[in-house]
């Protein structure tokens, strides 16, 4: 009778304390901000005979 008792005591504790898990959707859009910042640098190397034809024609490009 005690065993039953205390099963019984027993689970109205766990059921008494236990908790209702609720997952809803949120009523804003989520937002994520990524600042991203891109550099690129490009290195680029000429020939003496196209760097002088680049200086004597300037407007060439």
């Amino acid at each position: 009778m005690r065993r039953w008792i205390s099963a019984a005591l027993g689970a109205a504790i766990v059921t008494a304390s236990g908790g209702c898990v609720n997952v809803t959707a949120p009523d804003k859009p989520i937002e994520i901000n990524l600042n991203i910042n891109i550099t690129q640098e490009v290195v680029y190397r000429l020939d003496g005979e196209a760097k002088s034809l680049i200086q004597q024609n300037p407007g060439i490009f």
